[in-house]
């Protein structure tokens, strides 16, 4: 399979447009993730002296814009998830087999690489910035004081209740976007009854295959010109492993599993540890099925 140069056919266009307008999207959210550094300063002064109102305002105003971020990340999830669906959808419609899909269809392929990719990128972030649960719950508290106090704010606007909810939900989970992108695949099998769930299985077990192989073999691993590629294709591998143990009835861990686990995670243990824990923590807390009985005491070694 090509990843590179990928073009779209005709038939494919819709979809392809429609996908690469999140996804160019997507370049600019995770630089803005990457260059959050939150309001814990102002935050933790405004907490330390709760008479100084100057102090209060201060983290008011430090929190607010930094909400309205959030708030943007959320409501991307929400178009990703979308993204997600048209490309099942035309990943996985008959007449033809997940591989010729794959084949047919490389530049839908090549996006929905590219979707896990920012989606594991963005969670590896949002796992190691504590600030943005602290910035929420902060802006969450200070909202519902002011509610006791009849103060009403205009940053409430903003973000009303019910979003302000869902936003928590979100940021509660330690990979917030691959959940949703894991909770969209599923509700996609459950709500197509007449696919066979094997296609859109089969479809994520040959997209681990192939870039598990394109890591293993020195051939193809002398022609990544750069890290960016090698941690492209990890990125990839543990995202399209993750949906497969969400939709798969017994998971990517049993010794049905057409994902060779055990090859993928030694892949990933090769490289340096500072590049791959990120993704080994998507494995260990993201996945249904690694601590069934079914998953084997070496592979859960592997992960320990």
């Amino acid at each position: 399979i090509e990843t590179e140069n990928a073009q779209p056919t005709e038939a494919e266009t819709a979809v392809w447009n429609q996908v690469s307008a999140v996804l160019e999207e997507a370049h600019g959210i995770l630089a803005e993730l990457q260059s959050y550094n939150g309001a814990g300063q102002e935050i933790r002064e405004a907490i330390q002296n709760p008479g100084d109102l100057a102090l209060q305002e201060k983290a008011w105003n430090a929190v607010c814009p930094l909400v309205a971020k959030l708030k943007r990340f959320y409501e991307f999830s929400l178009r990703l998830e979308n993204a997600l669906r048209s490309l099942l959808e035309a990943l996985t419609s008959p007449p033809y087999a997940p591989m010729q899909h794959l084949e047919r269809e490389q530049a839908l392929a090549k996006q929905f690489a590219e979707i896990l990719h920012f989606t594991l990128s963005f969670d590896e972030l949002k796992m190691t910035n504590p600030a943005i649960q602290n910035d929420f719950s902060y802006y969450r508290r200070t909202i519902s004081r002011n509610r006791l106090n009849n103060q009403q704010l205009e940053a409430e606007n903003e973000v009303n209740n019910e979003m302000a909810n869902r936003m928590s939900l979100f940021y509660a989970e330690a990979t917030p976007m691959l959940k949703t992108l894991s909770n969209a695949t599923t509700k996609f099998v459950s709500e197509n009854k007449t696919l066979p769930i094997e296609d859109t299985t089969d479809c994520l077990s040959t997209m681990a295959c192939v870039c598990r192989v394109m890591l293993e073999t020195p051939e193809y691993r002398c022609r990544f010109t750069n890290t960016d590629t090698m941690l492209f294709c990890m990125r990839v591998m543990v995202g399209v492993i993750i949906l497969y143990d969400h939709v798969h009835p017994v998971g990517a861990f049993a010794k049905t599993s057409k994902i060779d686990m055990k090859g993928c995670i030694k892949v990933l243990k090769e490289q340096p540890s500072n590049s791959v824990e990120g993704l080994l923590n998507a494995l260990r807390y993201t996945t249904r099925h690694l601590n069934d009985d079914s998953t084997s005491k070496q592979i859960r070694a592997l992960l320990q």
